[in-house]
C-alpha cells in the first residue's frame, strides 16, 4: 500500500473498513463538528439487503405477508436487472446500525460509511423532530417485544385472526400518527409491563363509557350531550389508529396491543417523511465534504476519488423536465444543492445574499450554520428559510398555474423579488406532509343508535378520494371498530358536502 493511503484497489477487508471509518470519524467530529451515535456497521449480502427493504429496514420485525410480497417483487426486479439496490441502509437507533453491501468496492464502502454512519447518523441524533418523536436507545428493544408479541398472539389466537388486525392497521398507518406533541411515553423497554397496565385501565374505561347508552333528548339537551360525548371521546381525532385502539368497543386487549405496535412504528418513521430532502441532503453533503478532504490529505487515491465522484454525480443527477426520467425534484439533488449554497453564502456572499440572509451571510462558519439548520428545521420550513434566489436561478425554478380544463398554462412567478418568494413558498408547500396526505378525522359516534363511526374528509382544492380505494380502507376501519363506518367528504373552503360514502360494515370473518 502506498504511504498515506487508506487503501488501494477495489477489494475490501475489515481492517480497511475499520481504518477508513476511523479516518472519516476524525474529520466528521473534528472538522465538521458532527455529533453522532456510536456506529455499528454490518456487511450484508444482496439477498439480505432485499430482506431489509421488505421489512422497512429494521433488523427485528414481526412477520406479515406484505413483507414477503415486497421481497418477491424487489428480488424479481433486481434479478432481471430492472432495478439496482441501495448501497446502504441506516437505522435510527443507538448504536446507529448501517448495513453496507458486500458487493461494494472499497471506495464505495468509504462513501457509504461517510454518508450513512456519519451524515444520517448526525441528522437522526440532532434534528428536533427525531429528538421529539423517537427513542433511538429503545427502538430495538421495542421491535424485539413487538416481534415476540405477535408470534405469541399467532400461537394463541391463530394466524388468520392476527393477520386481520395487522392488515387493517397497516392500511391506516399513514393516519396513525400524532402530528403534534403529546405527553412522552416512558422507556420503550418497559413495554410488556405497561401492556398489562393498559389492559386493566381500558377495561375499566370501557365499562364506564359503553354501559349507559344516551336517551333521546331535546335539541338543546342533544347539543349538550353531543359536546359532552365528543369531549369524553376526544373528538375530533385525526389519529385513527389511536382512537380505534382506545375506543373500539369490540376489540380484545391483544388486538389493541397489536394496533398500538403498528401505531408506534408508524409514529417512529413519521419524522423521516417530514425530513426526506434535508436528511438526504445532509448525508450527501457530509460524504462529499469528507471524501474530498480525505483526498486533499492524500488518504484517497485519484482512482478511488473518481469512482466515488461517479457514484456521487449519479445520486445528485437531476433530469430536465422534458427528460423521460423526470419524476419531480430529486431530494438528493435539491438537498445537496441547498447545503452547498449555504456554505457559499457563509464563505463568499454576494450583496443579494446579505440582503436575503443577514443572519449568516459571510459569517465564515458554514458547518455551524448547517448544524443549526439540520437541528431546527424540517423540509418545508427549511425551504422557506434557506432557499436562495441564486439557487432558484441555477435550478431554473418558476411557478406555473395549470388548470386541467384550460388549454393554456399561466406563469405566475418569475425571477424577481416577488417571484422568488412565491417560488419558495410554493415549493415549500409541496413538501408539507399536512397538505400531501388527506385530512381525515373521526368526528362522531352514534352511541344512541347503531354505534356508527362517522369520519370527515376535508377536501383541499377539489382533490377527492378515489372511491374504490376509500371503500377498501373504510372496510378495514370497520373491521377494527366492529360496526358500520360512514365517510363524508366536505369542501374545506365552503363546508359544502361533496360526497357521502355509503355505510361500510365489517367483513365477515372466515
Amino acid at each position: 500500500m502506498s504511504e498515506g493511503l487508506l487503501f488501494t484497489g477495489a477489494e475490501w477487508d475489515f481492517d480497511k473498513v475499520q481504518r477508513t471509518h476511523d479516518a472519516i470519524a476524525e474529520i466528521a467530529h473534528g472538522e465538521l463538528g458532527l455529533d453522532t451515535y456510536p456506529n455499528q456497521i454490518e456487511v450484508i449480502t444482496a439477498e439480505q439487503m432485499l430482506d431489509a427493504y421488505s421489512s422497512i429496514g429494521m433488523p427485528l420485525m414481526y412477520k406479515h405477508w406484505s413483507f414477503g410480497k415486497h421481497f418477491a417483487r424487489d428480488e424479481t426486479l433486481y434479478r432481471k436487472g430492472m432495478r439496482g439496490l441501495a448501497y446502504e441502509i441506516v437505522i435510527n437507533s443507538s448504536p446507529c446500525i448501517s448495513y453496507i453491501m458486500e458487493e461494494n468496492s472499497m471506495p464505495m464502502q468509504a462513501l457509504v460509511i461517510a454518508h450513512a454512519a456519519f451524515g444520517h447518523n448526525h441528522f437522526f441524533k440532532n434534528n428536533g423532530l427525531f429528538r421529539q418523536w423517537t427513542d433511538a436507545k429503545g427502538i430495538l428493544d421495542y421491535m424485539d417485544f413487538a416481534k415476540g408479541y405477535l408470534a405469541r398472539c399467532e400461537e394463541r389466537y391463530g394466524q388468520a385472526a392476527v393477520e386481520r388486525v395487522v392488515d387493517a392497521a397497516h392500511a391506516l398507518m399513514s393516519h396513525g400518527v400524532h402530528k403534534y406533541p403529546r405527553k412522552r411515553t416512558p422507556d420503550l423497554a418497559d413495554e410488556e409491563r405497561r401492556a398489562a397496565e393498559r389492559r386493566e385501565y381500558q377495561e375499566k374505561m370501557f365499562n364506564d363509557l359503553w354501559r349507559t347508552v344516551p336517551k333521546p333528548a331535546s335539541t338543546k339537551q342533544g347539543s349538550q350531550e353531543l359536546a359532552e360525548r365528543k369531549r369524553r371521546l376526544g373528538l375530533p381525532e385525526e389519529n385513527l389508529l389511536y382512537f380505534l385502539e382506545k375506543m373500539a368497543p369490540k376489540l380484545a386487549p391483544w388486538q389493541r396491543e397489536i394496533i398500538r405496535i403498528v401505531r408506534k412504528i408508524s409514529q417512529y418513521f413519521y419524522p423521516q417523511k417530514q425530513t426526506k430532502m434535508m436528511n438526504e441532503g445532509c448525508a450527501t453533503f457530509v460524504h462529499y465534504t469528507i471524501v474530498n478532504r480525505l483526498h486533499e490529505l492524500g488518504k484517497l487515491s485519484d482512482g478511488a476519488m473518481l469512482e466515488i465522484l461517479h457514484s456521487h454525480t449519479s445520486v445528485v443527477f437531476q433530469p430536465d423536465f422534458d427528460d423521460r426520467r423526470f419524476s419531480g425534484l430529486n431530494p438528493y439533488a435539491l438537498g445537496f444543492a441547498m447545503m452547498q449554497d449555504i456554505r457559499r453564502i457563509c464563505e463568499q456572499p454576494t450583496a443579494e445574499d446579505h440582503q436575503w440572509f443577514p443572519d449568516f451571510a459571510g459569517n465564515g462558519d458554514p458547518f455551524g450554520t448547517l448544524r443549526q439548520a439540520w437541528a431546527d428545521f424540517r423540509d418545508e420550513s427549511f425551504l422557506l428559510q434557506y432557499l436562495s434566489p441564486a439557487l432558484i436561478r441555477k435550478l431554473r425554478l418558476f411557478k406555473i398555474h395549470d388548470i386541467a380544463e384550460a388549454s393554456d398554462m399561466e406563469i405566475t412567478a418569475i425571477h424577481n423579488e416577488r417571484g422568488y418568494r412565491e417560488v419558495r413558498k410554493a415549493l415549500s408547500r409541496s413538501y408539507d406532509i399536512a397538505h400531501m396526505d388527506p385530512d381525515i378525522q373521526i368526528v362522531d359516534v352514534d352511541l344512541a343508535g347503531d354505534r356508527r363511526l362517522i369520519l370527515h374528509h376535508m377536501v383541499e382544492n377539489g382533490m377527492m378520494l378515489v372511491e374504490a380505494e376509500a371503500v377498501r380502507v373504510l372496510r378495514h376501519v370497520a373491521n377494527l371498530w366492529g360496526y358500520e363506518v360512514r365517510l363524508v367528504e366536505i369542501d374545506s373552503a365552503t363546508d359544502a358536502i361533496l360526497r357521502i360514502h355509503e355505510d361500510i360494515g365489517p367483513s365477515v370473518e372466515a
